[in-house]
């Protein structure tokens, strides 16, 4: 056989195999995202704000059980828990405990639910908060949530996560104030 006769089933393969790669979306990233039930992971988290001459370093852990526990405890500099649990918000710092309703507080919820959501998998959430834009490829994406809400504009500018298959590996807000935030994340064992 005449390597001409194969150029047209190479073509032919090739654009399937380019095609399927194409086809990957929001809604396969989500569907993947959706697959983990639990997940536990290291952070180091770092925050650039205006009024200081140096970015503010945080480390911890992260705990996620779907479809809407979500755990964030900060070790260094400070012990500090976060814990969301359904609509609840709670805080420790010490011996301080805090409680908030995010119903009372909806920009609040929108953030938690930035990362709540994409955890979780479920796209229609973010989408009532934010416009989505998705880039890369299964093995490496990059997802940006670019808030709807006016009031949630006038605190957050951009939120982009990025990941590896179903793992996130970084989570960067920028306020639109100027100020931000990295937090790098490290799977690890879930406990």
């Amino acid at each position: 056989m005449k390597i001409r006769h194969l150029l047209p089933a190479l073509a032919l393969l090739l654009g399937a195999v380019i095609g399927h790669a194409a086809e990957w979306d929001i809604d396969q990233l989500m569907r993947s995202l959706a697959q983990t039930r639990s997940s536990h992971a290291r952070f180091v988290e770092k925050k650039t704000i205006a009024m200081l001459d140096q970015a503010v370093e945080s480390s911890g852990e992260l705990f996620y059980s779907a479809p809407d526990h979500l755990e964030k405890r900060t070790l260094k500099p400070k012990a500090e828990s976060m814990t969301v649990d359904g609509g609840t918000l709670i805080i420790e710092r010490g011996r301080q405990k805090h409680r908030l309703q995010l119903q009372d507080s909806p920009e609040l919820a929108a953030f938690i639910d930035s990362i709540r959501a994409t955890l979780a998998g479920q796209r229609k959430a973010l989408e009532r908060s934010y416009r989505l834009s998705l880039d890369g490829s299964a093995e490496h994406w990059t997802l940006e949530l670019v808030p709807l809400n006016e009031k949630m504009q006038a605190v957050v500018k951009r939120i982009r996560i990025v990941g590896v298959l179903d793992t996130l590996r970084s989570i960067e807000t920028t306020q639109a104030d100027g100020d931000s935030s990295l937090m790098l994340i490290e799977k690890l064992a879930t406990p």
